[in-house]
């Protein structure tokens, strides 16, 4: 480990869930910031964390900080990791990156400028099932890899004020959702080559469903489906011609797979069992990666996250959602 002191922007849900993972992993959490002081002085009495500030920039300027958790609504994910990288701290920025592949690029350009790590925590990446898969796929385990399919599919809230619902806060499944089954899309087969999509928008205009077709360089196929008032089996399949991985309920999570072969015979069955939830896999990648002296993840550098980014604004751009103030 570099002994990286990480500091905690926002005190939300997910900034809650990624910080009790830092603590299971024995993690060094120097500060918290929030724009309200009552706020970051509570998350901070939750877990124990020295430095509690009153704004993001108090935690950006703070020397204690080495890194910096991205944790508020993605429409301020952009500002948030530009802010925290002139300031010259490291950022691992919740999914997804930003709003658009333009905002994402412009996050990398300015880590690259100050040759500092920006990451996406796209914590499903990291996480050791999805590490056994790859390893899989690499050994030929499968066979040619002819098709994916995921769906990541909740039923949250028809309420036109809730986040998901809103297009002011990058409302709608396929940012908040679809994210997950498309970058595993990307990681089982690469980037598209084709994409086609379509949605059923809500009353609001945000994507209430999404479904996608992409093709791929070898050929294969993958269909996603993302789903933000309907809830499914949240599963994923990768298909071979001498086997297939059918990954359990929830695929994006610590769960379990199975390879099974055309004649159904099971040649591995995979359980995982990790402490906590697993989102400090994320964290522990990126402090192997400042440990070796590099600023990009091997497992989602960041021109991949760049270009995921591109692929869903094309899928925006086909189911016709667009957020204000985007040209």
């Amino acid at each position: 480990m570099t002994g990286l002191r990480w500091g905690i922007l926002a005190t939300g849900g997910i900034a809650h869930m990624f910080t009790k993972d830092l603590r299971t992993a024995g993690l060094d959490i120097a500060a918290v910031g929030s724009r309200r002081a009552d706020a970051a002085r509570a998350f901070a009495d939750e877990f124990e964390i020295p430095h509690a500030h009153d704004s993001y920039e108090a935690l950006v300027d703070d020397p204690d900080v080495d890194i910096v958790y991205v944790a508020t609504p993605h429409p301020a994910h952009a500002d948030n990791a530009i802010l925290a990288l002139e300031h010259g701290k490291h950022v691992l920025v919740e999914k997804p990156f930003t709003l658009n592949a333009a905002e994402a690029a412009r996050v990398r350009d300015v880590a690259a400028a100050n040759g500092l790590l920006a990451m996406e925590a796209m914590w499903t990446r990291y996480l050791p099932h999805m590490a056994r898969i790859r390893e899989l796929l690499a050994e030929g385990a499968l066979g040619d890899v002819r098709a994916v399919t995921a769906d990541h599919t909740q039923s949250i809230s028809t309420d036109p004020a809730h986040r998901l619902n809103a297009l002011e806060l990058g409302g709608g499944a396929l940012l908040d959702l679809g994210i997950y089954p498309v970058s595993f899309a990307w990681d089982m087969l690469g980037a598209p080559t084709t994409v086609i999509a379509a949605a059923r928008l809500s009353e609001t205009r945000a994507d209430a469903e999404v479904a996608t077709i992409f093709t791929h360089a070898s050929g294969a196929l993958s269909t996603t489906i993302s789903a933000a008032r309907s809830a499914g089996p949240n599963t994923a399949h990768v298909i071979g011609t001498d086997a297939r991985i059918d990954i359990d309920r929830v695929w994006y999570s610590a769960t379990s797979f199975r390879v099974t072969r055309p004649d159904g015979t099971v040649v591995e069955d995979y359980v995982s069992q990790i402490d906590g939830r697993g989102m400090q896999y994320q964290a522990l990648a990126a402090e192997r990666i400042l440990a070796e002296g590099r600023t990009d993840s091997d497992i989602l550098p960041i021109d991949e996250t760049v270009a995921i980014m591109a692929t869903l604004d094309e899928i925006r751009t086909q189911i016709g959602v667009r957020y204000p103030g985007e040209q």
